[in-house]
């Protein structure tokens, strides 16, 4: 059975996964606080928490709220710096066999590129998402995604900075994500993820108030699965590149609608909170689905919805 898919067809270095599953951007830490709790070495690839140029504190608590079908979080990007990172992180990703993608933040255009040129070249590094679609900064992060000027020239800026593949992670809060799509496709991304979180917010009835310290929060979980089922779709028939499914998936079932709505493979990210193995148990679900249906390799199943 072929689970393995290439990410980066048109880049010299390639991403190669042994399989379609990985874990989305802040749900899995740096990889290391879930490998005792199982072979993290099994999964298809691990992207990191969002990482800017300098340590960022995050947006004041409260920064989680449940809501009824998924979670509401203002996170506000709470990392160590990209420096930190390098000194720190890689040099243990270096020594395994699961590759991990660094997602990127910045606040400027110059900052994007920035933080790519410090990370072309290191060892246990093999690709850069480029986060143009988190809700919970001020400045940057979804203002860049919003439209397609801008989302190109922060992908440009990053292509030109680095030889790593370049994924780009796009926002649902927009008027034509399919647009959106083209432009960074035509500015050099070597792969699309999507969705990033819904904008939104939770009032306390009893003090009248935002519950988040930040007012408004990233929507995420199976409350916006349908949505970003849709985008995937939408965006799979628009560009030639790679997608990357995101967006409330929490068992193998769910994943595979998004293989068949055009990813290439998908990631798994507030799942992860009420089950730590979820990203093995979609991968194990996926394969048993495989075997009922007599399917030996996972390409005859993307894009395949008639």
């Amino acid at each position: 059975m072929n689970l393995s898919v290439q990410l980066a067809p048109k880049n010299q270095r390639g991403l190669l996964l042994a399989n379609p599953v990985i874990t989305a951007s802040g749900t899995f830490g740096y990889g290391t606080e879930d490998s005792p709790i199982f072979d993290i070495q099994k999964l298809g690839a691990i992207v990191c928490k969002g990482t800017t140029l300098e340590p960022r504190d995050g947006n004041p608590q409260p920064r989680l709220a449940e809501t009824s079908c998924g979670l509401l979080n203002s996170i506000g990007l709470q990392n160590i710096g990209v420096n930190a990172l390098i000194k720190e992180k890689a040099p243990l990703w270096a020594r395994w066999r699961v590759p991990v993608i660094v997602n990127i933040a910045g606040e400027t255009i110059d900052e994007y590129a920035k933080i790519a040129s410090k990370l072309d070249g290191v060892a246990g590094i093999s690709a850069i998402e480029v986060n143009i679609s988190c809700p919970n900064i001020k400045a940057g992060g979804s203002e860049f995604g919003a439209n397609p000027k801008s989302a190109a020239e922060v992908t440009a800026a990053v292509r030109a900075a680095t030889s790593l593949p370049v994924l780009v992670k796009l926002t649902p809060n927009t008027s034509d994500i399919a647009k959106v799509a083209m432009a960074v496709a035509e500015a050099g991304a070597d792969a699309i993820s999507l969705i990033n979180t819904l904008k939104g917010m939770v009032i306390d009835i009893s003090k009248r108030r935002p519950l988040l310290g930040s007012i408004t929060g990233g929507l995420s979980g199976p409350a916006i699965k349908p949505v970003a089922l849709y985008m995937v779709y939408e965006v799979a028939s628009a560009v030639e590149l790679p997608v990357i499914g995101c967006g409330g998936i929490t068992t193998a079932s769910d994943a595979i609608e998004f293989l068949m709505a055009g990813a290439k493979a998908i990631q798994v990210g507030t799942a992860s909170f009420t089950n730590p193995r979820a990203p093995l148990d979609i991968l194990d679900g996926m394969e048993e689905f495989m075997r009922d249906q007599g399917i030996k390799d996972i390409a005859d199943l993307i894009g395949k919805v008639s």
